[in-house]
C-alpha cells in the first residue's frame, strides 16, 4: 500500500534506478517510488532533476515547507487526469456570481454541521460546549441570507470563532488555552497545532484533487488569484472539525503532546520535531481509519471521503447532481 513520506531531517534524496535514495546524518534509506503516495519535506534537502523526473513519471506530489511548519509549495506534476470540459465549467461556475455563491454557502454550511457536530460529541462526554452549540446554531440561518461571498465568509468567521471558543471547555487543560485565533505565527500551544495541523489538511486535498478531472487553481468559497491553489482551502473547511480538531483533542487527551514540545520562535509558539513527528502519525492514522458510508455501502477511509467530495462537486458543475457536503453521523 502506497504511504505518505515524511521527511524532517536534513539531507540529499536523489534517484536510484526506479528507487528514492534519501541519505541524511543516519545513514542511506532507499524507498521504493512504488510504495510512495506523496512526499512532505519539513526540512532542508536536496534534490536534483532526476529525481523530480522519477516523482512526475510516477505522479507524486512533494510538498515543502519551512522548518516549522509553514507551507513553501509543491511541486506538481503534469496534470494526467485534467480534462478540458470539466475546467471550462469549473470556471464558468466560479463566473456565475448566483452559482458561485450557492455553491460557497453549502460548502460552508457542511463545515458548520461538522462543528456542530464535534461540540455535541463532547457535549454527550459532559463538557460544557452547550452555550457554543446554541451561540452556533443561532447564526446558522444567516449563511443563506447573504448575497456575497465576502458576506458568506464573514458569517463562517463568526461561527468558527464561537467554534473555538469551545476548545477551553473540552480540553479543560491549563497548558492549551484557545485565548484567540493566531496564525503567522501563532502565539500559542494550542494554535500551532490548529496551524500545523490545517496546513497539512490542504496539502491531502490538493493531494487528492491530482486524482480527479478539477484544476486545483479554481476554488468558489475562496478567491482564485495568481498566487495559490483554492480548491483545496474549499474542500479542507468541510474536514477540518472532523480530522484535525479531534485529532488535537486526542493528543492532549492522550498526553502525546504536552506543554514542553513547544519552543518560542520568530514571536510565536512552534512545535518541536517530535510533536511534529506524533501529530503526522496521527494524521496517517486517522485518513486510513474507515467509517461506513450510507451511500456507498461499505467502509471508505477518511482520505476517500476526500476524494468523494470531490467528486461530488464535479458532478455539482455537470450539472448531474446537486452537490450535499459530507456531514459526519456519530
Amino acid at each position: 500500500m502506497k504511504k505518505s513520506l515524511y521527511i524532517l531531517s536534513d539531507g540529499v534524496l536523489t534517484r536510484q534506478d526506479n528507487t528514492l535514495c534519501f541519505q541524511s546524518e543516519e545513514g542511506k534509506k532507499f524507498l521504493p517510488i512504488e510504495n510512495v503516495k506523496e512526499i512532505f519535506v519539513f526540512s532542508e534537502v536536496d534534490f536534483n532533476k532526476r529525481m523530480i523526473e522519477l516523482l512526475s513519471m510516477n505522479e507524486v506530489l512533494l510538498h515543502y515547507f519551512k522548518y516549522y511548519g509553514y507551507y513553501m509549495g509543491s511541486f506538481y506534476p503534469r496534470e494526467h487526469l485534467n480534462s478540458g470540459y470539466v475546467i471550462l465549467k469549473q470556471a464558468t461556475w466560479y463566473q456565475d456570481k448566483k452559482r458561485r455563491l450557492d455553491l460557497a454557502r453549502r460548502i460552508v454550511s457542511g463545515a458548520v454541521e461538522n462543528m456542530l457536530k464535534v461540540l455535541k460529541y463532547y457535549q454527550n462526554r459532559d463538557k460544557e460546549t452547550g452555550p457554543s452549540i446554541q451561540a452556533i446554531e443561532d447564526w446558522q440561518p444567516a449563511l443563506f441570507e447573504q448575497t456575497t461571498i465576502p458576506e458568506v465568509m464573514a458569517i463562517e468567521g463568526r461561527i468558527r470563532e464561537l467554534y473555538y471558543r469551545a476548545f477551553d471547555p473540552i480540553l479543560d487543560h491549563p497548558d492549551f488555552i484557545f485565548e484567540k485565533r493566531t496564525r503567522r505565527p501563532p502565539k500559542n500551544a494550542l494554535n500551532s497545532l490548529i496551524s500545523f495541523g490545517n496546513t497539512i489538511l490542504y496539502t491531502i486535498c490538493l493531494s487528492e484533487i491530482y486524482k480527479t478531472h478539477l484544476d486545483p487553481r479554481i476554488g468558489f468559497l475562496h478567491t482564485t488569484n495568481f498566487r495559490k491553489f483554492s480548491l483545496n482551502l474549499d474542500v479542507a473547511e468541510i474536514f477540518k472539525p472532523i480530522l484535525i480538531d479531534r485529532i488535537i483533542f486526542s493528543l492532549i487527551g492522550r498526553k502525546q503532546i504536552q506543554k514542553n514540545d513547544f519552543e518560542p520562535e520568530s514571536g510565536g509558539l512552534m512545535m518541536k520535531e517530535k510533536a511534529r513527528k506524533t501529530f503526522l502519525a496521527e494524521i496517517d492514522k486517522r485518513m486510513e481509519t474507515t467509517i461506513r458510508h450510507r451511500s456507498i455501502g461499505k467502509p471508505v477511509s477518511y482520505r476517500r471521503l476526500i476524494r468523494l467530495e470531490l467528486y461530488k462537486i464535479e458532478k455539482h458543475i455537470m450539472e448531474e447532481k446537486v452537490y450535499e457536503p459530507f456531514i459526519a453521523r456519530w
